[in-house]
């Protein structure tokens, strides 16, 4: 198939076992928008409802930004559709998405991605790494197995590998995190309160006439 731009709105599954969770807080109007997909190539197979991009993938849904080598998109009767994102060989998957209400961006990485637009649930699988930047500058960190973004319940949840089990890299894949307090605005010296006042001496008329000469 000759190389091609393609665009394409479509909807996009995934779920997982909680091990570390946390608030996801992901932009709540990203949902609504279309997921636009731009590739190499696409080829689709109208009998089996089954899409393939390949050639540097690129999926974008209001602010959440998706990467990787190909996606598959493989839609029901029922109009549900699950995609599926893989990085080329010796690299992973880029996530990117704007948190709701602050200044503050989620990104991530993964050997694989799985996107749900229906329910709202973005899953990194293998080598899989988070980071919540403030700003420009990286916040929290988060290393393990599997990271899911549920955007629906804001919950994010982090999973290592089952005890015993070891890492394609010959590590084990516990969970990793490194969790930066949120800097606070400190609040204005308070302004002290006035001194009571003092009443003024008063002398009686006879305490003024002892002290005449």
């Amino acid at each position: 198939m000759p190389s091609m731009k393609i665009l394409r709105t479509i909807g996009l599954l995934a779920s997982g076992l909680c091990c570390l969770s946390l608030p996801a807080w992901a932009e709540k109007a990203d949902r609504d928008k279309p997921m636009l997909i731009e590739a190499d190539a696409m080829r689709h197979d109208e009998s089996k409802l089954l899409t393939h991009f390949t050639g540097q993938v690129v999926a974008l849904k209001g602010t959440m930004v998706l990467r990787g080598a190909r996606m598959e998109v493989q839609q029901n009767k029922q109009g549900q559709q699950i995609a599926q994102i893989w990085a080329a060989p010796n690299e992973r998957v880029f996530f990117r998405q704007k948190r709701e209400g602050l200044d503050e961006f989620t990104e991530g990485e993964g050997e694989m991605a799985i996107y749900d637009s229906q329910a709202d649930v973005v899953t990194l699988i293998h080598r899989a790494e988070v980071r919540i930047l403030r700003g420009t500058e990286v916040a929290d960190q988060l290393n393990g197995q599997k990271i899911v973004f549920n955007n629906t319940t804001e919950v994010m949840t982090v999973d290592g590998l089952p005890k015993g089990a070891q890492a394609t890299n010959g590590r084990d894949q516990r969970v990793r995190a490194v969790l930066t307090p949120r800097k606070t605005t400190a609040a204005p010296n308070a302004v002290p309160a006035p001194a009571p006042a003092v009443p003024a001496l008063r002398l009686s008329p006879n305490a003024l006439e002892s002290k005449k000469p």
